[in-house]
């Protein structure tokens, strides 16, 4: 697999949590604010969450498609810009909180603004100029594009149910059923199509942003895909389901670090071997259509890959169930052939076996290192910076861990001291001594979750693993970001080497603070974004 890149360091940020004045962030101006600040900070790597359209909890990693973009997302200001809506339109949008998702006010919302735009361009009172990008786009993406739009039109016309909960011969997708229904529900077909239309529209104009000043997006793939999906409604034979559409046994992981009782995800698992002689073709185009997308791919339980942990569908907790082999190197292989080497970051936490291990290395793919995880036993803990192998992506946390200062304040006095006494700090300023200690390591990628920076506490958490409600909730406030922030994460990415080169530029260390400075070769003053701060880092003092 293609190697990622040397000594690069970035920010997880999901578009969610972008501030704005429409209850969510989504793909508008503050996108390019933030691909701004990751430039000006000297990082290079945006890692999101799964872009997809969110179902139950409102969970990017249960989505109705594996291949649709979120609604949510959908720039309101874009649809503006493009003329499907109007400045009146946006005018006086209601009381949204600032610091979190208000998912029950945010989708009604949004949803009727979007059909609002869907019907003037199906109409033909707006957006003409975009019907030859609107037509080459279906044709692109009929491969899935049909079978969601009408998916979504058909959870609408039955009050959202679940698929098997509709008239059989819908569910069970008799073509005669199918036929009638393209027909009855052809405008919610056309809104859906829209939707998407827009959505990848704007999507594309993000990333080349990104790209363009030099930064590459990280995106994710859940291994498993939700069972309420269009995936397993259009693919049933590509799960384990019995007659009525139901899931025999479903997909989650033993007891471990987050549950005593496991996680119980629910996700229907896949037939491997009905995948496997075809060629994995499904998934194949499930990679094709993320790759169109970001640039580099992590994939969310890289274990599932090697063996998954499959419980009985009726269980109550994720205690009571049993290993199962997955596709292993078969599908890795195939997916290389096809593809070629591709930059893929394996999320191994968890129950990693040797075997997952030798399976991650055949490829050639980093792992993940989560310091939050290093100070429960001693210096031979794997996760510790000291232990890191060059081939790893190194994070203080991920969105599934509390926030770096809550996770100090709520851990044990032992992990508490093993901090305070690795860093040689109080633990005033446990974030950034967590992000020093990622960004100073050997570890070729270094990933730091956005309220880290922002030292947030746990009010800033985006969620709980196993519990089904109140997450992925959180946003950054519009003046979250000072000048500090920007300046000492900035000097950090330099002096570790992370920051990319300017050209043209040498470095060379600055002799009143010892701080590495970019100067021109002509010897001339440093860029102004690199002037010292104000107010030295605090955790710039002796050690205490």
């Amino acid at each position: 697999m293609k190697k990622i890149q040397q000594r690069a360091s970035g920010i997880l940020l999901h578009p969610t949590s972008l501030p704005g004045r429409f209850g969510i962030g989504d793909l508008g101006p503050e996108t390019k604010r933030f691909v701004d600040f990751l430039v000006r900070t000297g990082q290079t790597l945006w890692q999101v969450l799964p872009l997809g359209p969110t179902g139950y909890g409102d969970s990017p990693y249960q989505c109705f498609s594996a291949f649709a973009g979120n609604p949510l997302l959908v720039s309101l200001e874009g649809l503006v810009a493009d003329g499907l809506l109007s400045e009146d339109d946006l005018r006086d949008p209601p009381p949204f909180p600032e610091e979190r998702v208000d998912y029950a006010a945010v989708i009604p919302y949004r949803m009727a603004l979007l059909a609002r735009a869907a019907e003037a361009f199906h109409r033909g009172h707006a957006g003409a100029a975009l019907a030859p990008d609107f037509d080459a786009f279906c044709r692109a993406q009929t491969h899935w594009l049909d079978d969601f739009a009408l998916f979504m039109a058909l959870k609408e016309a039955h009050e959202l149910r679940t698929w098997s909960a509709w008239p059989r011969p819908l569910a069970r997708r008799e073509p005669d059923a199918l036929a009638a229904a393209r027909e009855q529900h052809a405008e919610a077909i056309f809104k859906h199509k829209f939707i998407q239309f827009m959505f990848f529209r704007q999507w594309d104009e993000v990333r080349r942003y990104a790209n363009q000043a030099g930064v590459r997006i990280i995106g994710d793939i859940p291994i498993f895909v939700a069972y309420d999906s269009a995936d397993v409604w259009a693919h049933p034979e590509l799960f384990f389901l019995d007659e009525e559409g139901k899931p025999t046994v479903v997909a989650g992981v033993p007891p471990d670090y987050f549950s005593a009782t496991g996680q119980l995800w629910g996700n229907p698992l896949y037939r491997w071997d009905v995948l496997a002689r075809q060629g994995y073709a499904w998934w194949l185009d499930r990679l094709r259509t993320t790759f169109a997308q970001v640039d580099i791919l992590r994939i969310d339980h890289f274990i599932g890959i090697h063996r998954y942990w499959e419980i009985p569908a009726r269980a109550k907790t994720a205690i009571k169930g049993r290993y199962r082999p997955g596709p292993g190197a078969d599908f890795l292989q195939a997916a290389r052939n096809a593809l070629g080497d591709l930059p893929i970051i394996a999320e191994d936490l968890g129950a990693i076996t040797p075997e997952v291990e030798e399976l991650r290395d055949a490829f050639e793919l980093p792992g993940m290192k989560l310091l939050q995880f290093a100070f429960d036993s001693d210096a031979t803990n794997p996760f510790l910076p000291h232990n890191y192998p060059r081939r790893c992506v190194a994070y203080t946390g991920t969105h599934d861990n509390d926030t770096t200062v809550g996770w100090f304040h709520a851990t044990t006095p032992e992990e508490r001291s093993n901090a305070q006494r690795y860093f040689a700090r109080s633990g005033e300023d446990i974030a950034y001594d967590f992000i020093r200690g990622v960004l100073s390591s050997v570890a070729d990628t270094a990933i730091i979750p956005m309220q880290d920076v922002l030292c947030l506490g746990s009010e800033a958490r985006m969620n709980h693993p196993g519990r089904p409600s109140g997450n992925w909730q959180w946003r950054m406030r519009a003046d979250a970001i000072t000048d500090w922030h920007v300046g000492r994460l900035a000097e950090m990415a330099e002096l570790y080497g992370r920051a990319p080169e300017k050209p043209g530029a040498v470095k060379k260390p600055s002799a009143a603070t010892g701080t590495v400075v970019r100067a021109a070769t002509d010897g001339g003053a440093p860029d102004e974004d690199d002037e010292d701060l104000d107010e030295p880092p605090s955790d710039e003092r002796a050690p205490r």
